[in-house]
């Protein structure tokens, strides 16, 4: 995996509203990092979490994938 893998899924993300909503509809960490990788994102929950966490200056902790994955977290400006 690479940063830049985080980073293109994290744009998609933010521009893509029918993927988030993809990802945001699977409820249980497992399967939202599968459905993930399904879309060609070789990421792991750790990673996404620290990515995340890094651009909204958020502390690491628990995690975003894992505890609460949020709507927010993605929308262009955050």
């Amino acid at each position: 995996m690479s940063i830049e893998q985080v980073k293109e899924f994290i744009e998609k993300m933010k521009t893509d509203e029918a993927f988030r909503q993809k990802v945001m509809a699977v409820e249980d960490a497992a399967g939202r990092i599968a459905c993930i990788q399904s879309e060609g994102f070789d990421c792991t929950a750790e990673e996404i979490n620290e990515a995340v966490c890094e651009v909204n200056n958020y502390p690491v902790r628990g995690g975003i994938i894992q505890d609460h994955l949020h709507i927010q977290h993605f929308m262009p400006g955050h």
